[in-house]
């Protein structure tokens, strides 16, 4: 899906300086190697009695074999049903009575395994979590109950225009590369998954050559790095190989997709800018000032204030592992699609070629080094975001520099970044609805 990963790139781009206890706790990041090498960041916090865990395996669905689009993502459904000498009821039982939680999900670049537990439950917390992750049952019957929650949910997919648009976008964009199609399957690739090929999935998912952690809570350094070989120890040492760079194939124009309603979606976008790109900073104030979340963004001031096209307008930059996005969303009326294209356009080009001013510039500025707090409220959330940190590269330290490098950007750096990353006649538009005067040029 075109929106994986682009609320978490925002919450690590726009991480502020916090209020004071929680700076502490940035602050007091650690870099723990375990006795095995695995590498963990922490944040002890022995105040509340239990410990937040995030764990991410970089692959995800795009290392779906050819012919087996959905086994990732059917694989991670599955984990949580059943392991060991417990079958899906025990595992649930189990962990229920440790008062722990335990969540498992895939993208299209990494499968999350995100895990809460108390202080004095811990060991065999941690023990059922690594059942579940070395040594999951697979049964039959559970196969074939989450195979039928993936059916339902791809059939609802196929009634929705949103999702409708974004598999479009992608599959314009990216082709027969993981990144063009849904690493949900189809309804035909994950009827036809076997049991083999969850279990091959999971084989080449699960491995430590891809493992980033981190942890946040009432646990110190000494007793993190054991407890890490000893979940994570058993798993292959090597996994699946990870996909190559996606070529961006999708040309300038628009895409119909004919659908049953008294308005569109439209989604659109172009190529962008990798994160370890040195201009990423400008390029995200840039995308704040064109469509970020305020009312006050450009697009959202000349389609929805001014002219009532739309409730909401948004762009945000997508840098995936293998491909870098720049991407939009609106819905609008159908009789006013063609508007809110040229609009669109328009505002894009006189981004290009005139930049931004000195006053939006510090407003953004402002927005973006102060309006963050309430994202990292919890051990959970922290956990979340460090994990985040280390699978982008940021330094262990970013908490502390982001707030300069957004300060650092100039005037002179937007209207150069501006006038490179905008490129209007490059704009993909993707419309599902029956938009009047509008047809597809591609």
């Amino acid at each position: 899906m075109i929106a994986i990963r682009s609320f978490l790139i925002a919450a690590l781009v726009a991480l502020p300086l916090l209020a004071q206890p929680l700076r502490a706790q940035i602050a007091a990041i650690e870099e723990v190697v375990s006795p095995g090498g695995i590498r963990a960041w922490l944040v002890p916090e022995p105040g509340i009695p239990f410990v937040a865990l995030e764990i991410r395996f970089r692959g995800g669905t795009s290392l779906d074999a050819p012919g087996r689009r959905g086994a990732v993502n059917l694989m991670t459904g599955l984990i949580e049903e059943g392991a060991g000498d417990l079958d899906a009821q025990g595992f649930a039982a189990a962990r229920d009575a440790l008062a722990a939680e335990f969540r498992f999900r895939a993208t299209a670049d990494d499968v999350a395994v995100s895990a809460r537990f108390l202080t004095e439950n811990r060991d065999a917390a941690v023990d059922l979590l690594r059942a579940a992750l070395t040594g999951p049952r697979f049964d039959a019957d559970a196969v074939e109950r989450v195979r039928g929650q993936v059916l339902a949910g791809l059939r609802s997919d196929a009634r929705d225009p949103r999702t409708i648009a974004g598999e479009v976008f992608d599959r314009d964009a990216f082709g027969d590369h993981p990144y063009g199609s849904s690493g949900d399957g189809t309804l035909d690739s994950v009827a036809a998954l076997t049991r083999d090929d969850v279990l091959a999935a999971w084989r080449g998912a699960l491995a430590r050559d891809r493992i980033y952690v981190s942890a946040v809570g009432d646990i110190t350094a000494e007793a993190l790095g054991p407890m890490l070989d000893r979940l994570l120890g058993g798993l292959p040492a090597t996994g699946a190989p990870l996909p190559p760079q996606a070529a961006y194939g999708a040309r300038g124009g628009v895409t119909v997709v004919d659908f049953p309603s008294p308005q569109s979606v439209i989604v659109f976008g172009h190529e962008g800018l990798p994160r370890d790109d040195p201009d990423f900073f400008a390029a995200f104030i840039a995308n704040e000032i064109l469509g970020g979340g305020r009312f006050s963004a450009r697009l959202m001031t000349e389609l929805r204030e001014r002219r009532g096209l739309t409730y909401g307008v948004a762009t945000y930059l997508m840098p995936r592992d293998r491909a870098a996005l720049m991407m939009g969303s609106l819905d609008t009326a159908n009789a006013t699609v063609a508007q809110a294209i040229d609009l669109i356009r328009a505002e894009w080009a006189r981004m290009a070629a005139e930049g931004v001013t000195q006053a939006e510039l510090d407003a953004a500025k402002t927005y973006l080094t102060g309006s963050y707090p309430l994202r990292f409220d919890s051990n959970a959330a922290i956990a979340n975001i460090l994990v985040g940190m280390q699978m982008e590269g940021l330094p262990i330290d970013y908490a502390q520099t982001r707030n300069a490098r957004i300060e650092a950007v100039t005037l002179e750096d937007l209207r150069r970044v501006a006038g490179s990353l905008l490129r209007p006649e490059d704009l993909h538009f993707v419309v599902v609805g029956r938009p009047e005067g509008v047809e597809s040029t591609n």
